[in-house]
């Protein structure tokens, strides 16, 4: 029984401050001034940054043109699948009030493609995009391999469903004489998507880094042959594959294309005037009811022209403002309700 009793007054902690727990603590007790105050400085916080937000989102000049049915022709050419090695053009004129000042950028929207199925986004092979084994079809299905058995190289359903119409933007300055708009394909994905997440195999010729694979089924052109312009451009770190292969969460998504390069009669950016869209349509949409439009826009400090977070936060505000006003009613009711009771 001793042994017993030593043994427990051995495993007790010592008798200090700190492991007996005895250190003076400040105990948070907040007072209905308190979190009045709280409840209202926040409520003011959201409402001025949401202010500040949406009229920020108000200054973003954008233009938008759908070009579904405007390409009509196009598109049924482009729903028999016979017709796939037939090039399609279509010519889309449209008038801009007014100057689009600051840098420029060129985006395709897509209404009605469902890029967030989940058996849409696991058919991809991540071993593949970072370059360590380019016939690693593992998870691809059903876009693993092509009929001859050969790896499918960028393999999957996201990369075979790849947005492959050619836009290019032209400045009309009269019925004759059309400018081509410099524009950019480079410098449009996010830095981790082009140097981390996605890579090319370690090959000094990247035609022979692909050998024994096969383009998907969808593609003109196999992967090494993305940007015949832009030698550095090709393979899986091709700018327009790395931002078409982020999935959008929603069916109506636009992705950015291209960027205006500040030359000759755009230092400023893009002047009133006449335009036109010369589009090389490639992209079905009939088959899944969708649309197709591209959309020019200016950027500010907080982003593009979406109004979603300015909303969010004049919500909050509003919400936060809402209890503040029904706490403080309560809270003077129960103070006038004392007071009589005090008085009698």
């Amino acid at each position: 029984m001793k042994r017993k009793s030593q043994d427990c007054q051995s495993r007790l902690p010592d008798n200090s401050a700190v492991k007996q727990q005895q250190l003076p603590a400040y105990r948070l007790q907040l007072s209905a001034n308190k979190i009045l105050s709280g409840f209202f400085a926040t409520g003011v916080f959201c409402l001025g940054v949401g202010v500040i937000l949406l009229l920020s989102a108000k200054t973003i000049k954008e233009v938008e043109i759908n070009y579904t049915e405007k390409c009509a022709n196009c598109a049924k050419l482009r729903e028999n699948a016979a017709n796939f090695d037939k090039e399609c053009n279509c010519s889309i004129p449209f008038f801009l009030p007014e100057t689009m000042k600051g840098n420029v950028y060129m985006y395709y929207k897509l209404y009605g493609f469902y890029q967030n199925l989940y058996r849409y986004i696991l058919s991809r092979s991540n071993s593949q995009l970072v370059g360590t084994d380019v016939k690693d079809v593992r998870n691809c299905a059903p876009f693993k391999t092509s009929h001859n058995g050969i790896p499918i190289a960028p393999c999957g359903a996201i990369a075979n469903s790849m947005f492959n119409d050619t836009i290019i933007l032209s400045y009309n300055l009269n019925s004759s004489i059309h400018i081509k708009v410099p524009m950019i394909r480079s410098g449009i994905t996010w830095w981790t998507d082009k140097y981390v997440k996605f890579q090319n195999p370690s090959f000094q010729n990247l035609s022979s880094a692909f050998a024994g694979t096969t383009k998907p089924p969808n593609w003109p052109k196999p992967a090494y042959e993305l940007d015949e312009e832009d030698p550095g451009n090709n393979g899986f770190i091709n700018d327009d594959f790395i931002v078409w292969m982020r999935t959008a969460a929603f069916p109506t998504f636009k992705k950015l294309y291209r960027r205006l390069h500040r030359i000759e009669h755009f230092t400023e950016g893009l002047p009133a005037g006449s335009y036109s869209f010369n589009i090389t349509y490639n992209f079905p949409v009939n088959r899944f009811q969708g649309e197709k439009a591209v959309v020019l826009s200016t950027l500010t400090w907080s982003g593009g022209s979406s109004l979603f977070l300015g909303l969010a936060y004049m919500v909050t505000g509003a919400v936060t403002w809402l209890a503040f006003f029904s706490m403080l009613a309560v809270h003077l009711r129960l103070k006038e309700r004392k007071m009589f009771f005090l008085q009698q």
